[in-house]
Formats: structure tokens, C-alpha cells, sequence
């Protein structure tokens, strides 16, 4: 299974960012593909995605195909169509794919920049521990290492909001928070070990 929620959001190239699907798909792989575009286009009411299947041959292809059929069929009658025509008008307009891809590219460096800035504010405050996996790290979402008790913590007392687990959305990361989230993050990390990362 490949999981491609934020295709163009990792390196700002969406045809670099399916290099490992492409090499998978050469090497003969049989897979599924989920890929969802709510992140990527906007469409987050819309429930725009797709499942596809790489199978070995068309009589599996078939099988897949009704087996699929059984599991979505009580689930909708009918799939939403407005954002997949809005997704397919984008792409197929060569004008508009273009300015798409331009804006992927423009969010990714954004993100990669405020990656950078959480990174050297935290520094800068003094941390004991080693921040580099906010940097080594690519898409929208950064893994802090923050156990769910901090992160528990940061919410409570500083008002920074995460998941449990201490992924923290890079995109809500802005110029004129980056200072205040990185003071908080270390006032609750400094005396604590970070988990994996």
C-alpha cells in the first residue's frame, strides 16, 4: 500500500515526489495507491482521491475490480463529483496545471523554509537536544518527538496545538509565530527526553 496524501507538498515537484511509486510499479510490484488531493488542492470538504491497483494481469485486474465493487457499493451510491471534475479541469488545462505545479513548488519551499526557522528559533533558546530531524525531515507534517504528556503540556500552558503523538503541522507555522512556538516547545522540553523521531 502507498499512501500519497500530499503529492508536490514534499519536495515541490509532484512527478519527484512519485519517483519511489514509479520504481515500484518498473520492479513489477503489485501495490494499491491511495492518493487524496483535500491537502493539496484545497478540497477538504470535497473527499477527492483515488484507490488505484497495479495488477499483474487483466483477469486480476478483474477480480480486483468486483471485489472492490462489493466493499464501496454500500457505502455510496454515487461518489461526490464535484472536486474530482474541479482536480481534472486543473490538470488537464495546461495553463492551470502549470500554475498548479508553480504553487506546489512555492508551498513546499515555504514549509521547508519554516522547517528551517522552528529548527534555528529552538536552537537559539538554548535547547539541549538535537532538532535536526525537523530539518531531515519533508511534507507538511514535522515529528517531534514529543511525548503525548508534553505535547499535553504545550497545549495546556502555551497554547500550541498538535497531535498527541507530537506531529506538528508545519503549514500553521508562520513568521510571526515561529518565535513563540519555538520558546514554548523548548520550555517544555528542556528538563524531558525526546522519543523516537
Amino acid at each position: 500500500l502507498v499512501d500519497m496524501a500530499y503529492q508536490g507538498f514534499a519536495s515541490g515537484d509532484a512527478e519527484a515526489d512519485n519517483a519511489a511509486l514509479r520504481l515500484l510499479v518498473a520492479d513489477g510490484h503489485p501495490l494499491l495507491l491511495a492518493q487524496s488531493f483535500a491537502k493539496n488542492f484545497g478540497l477538504y470538504g470535497e473527499r477527492v482521491g483515488a484507490l488505484s491497483v497495479v495488477c499483474e494481469d487483466a483477469a486480476e485486474a478483474a477480480r480486483v475490480s468486483s471485489q472492490l465493487k462489493l466493499i464501496i457499493r454500500p457505502m455510496y451510491s454515487s461518489p461526490p463529483i464535484h472536486g474530482a471534475l474541479l482536480v481534472a479541469e486543473v490538470l488537464n488545462d495546461p495553463e492551470l496545471s502549470a500554475q498548479y505545479y508553480k504553487e506546489c513548488e512555492s508551498m513546499a519551499a515555504r514549509i521547508k523554509k519554516m522547517r528551517t526557522l522552528l529548527r534555528e528559533k529552538i536552537e537559539a533558546e538554548q535547547s539541549p537536544h538535537d532538532w535536526s530531524h525537523i530539518t531531515d525531515q519533508i511534507g507538511m507534517f514535522a515529528y517531534t518527538g514529543m511525548s503525548p504528556e508534553t505535547v499535553e503540556e504545550l497545549t495546556r500552558d502555551h497554547a500550541v496545538f498538535l497531535t498527541a503523538d507530537g506531529r506538528i503541522s508545519m503549514a500553521g507555522i508562520n513568521e510571526s509565530n515561529v518565535a513563540y512556538v519555538a520558546s514554548a516547545v523548548n520550555k517544555v522540553t528542556s528538563k524531558r527526553k525526546l522519543g523516537e523521531h
